[in-house]
């Protein structure tokens, strides 16, 4: 079983700690996989507004999210 299976899993426990544990730690997980995939398609010359598009967000938010920050290196440029 995943990491992410695992944690889906946990989630649906019926004790509160571990469930909101897990949704910590399944929201975090889904942050980093944003980043990697819009680093991504920024490297591949997609615009913006076809990352909102696919993320079924405003173009605004998309930018503003992140626009700011450098993009996230792979593991052949480290």
């Amino acid at each position: 079983m995943s990491h992410a299976t695992e944690l889906a899993a946990a989630a649906a426990s019926t004790d509160p700690r571990i469930g909101l544990r897990a949704v910590l730690a399944l929201r975090r997980l889904l942050e980093s996989l944003e980043i990697v995939q819009v680093d991504n398609a920024r490297r591949q010359g997609w615009s913006w507004q076809e990352i909102a598009d696919a993320l079924e967000v405003s173009r605004q938010g998309v930018h503003k999210k992140h626009a700011g920050r450098a993009p996230a290196r792979t593991s052949r440029e480290a």
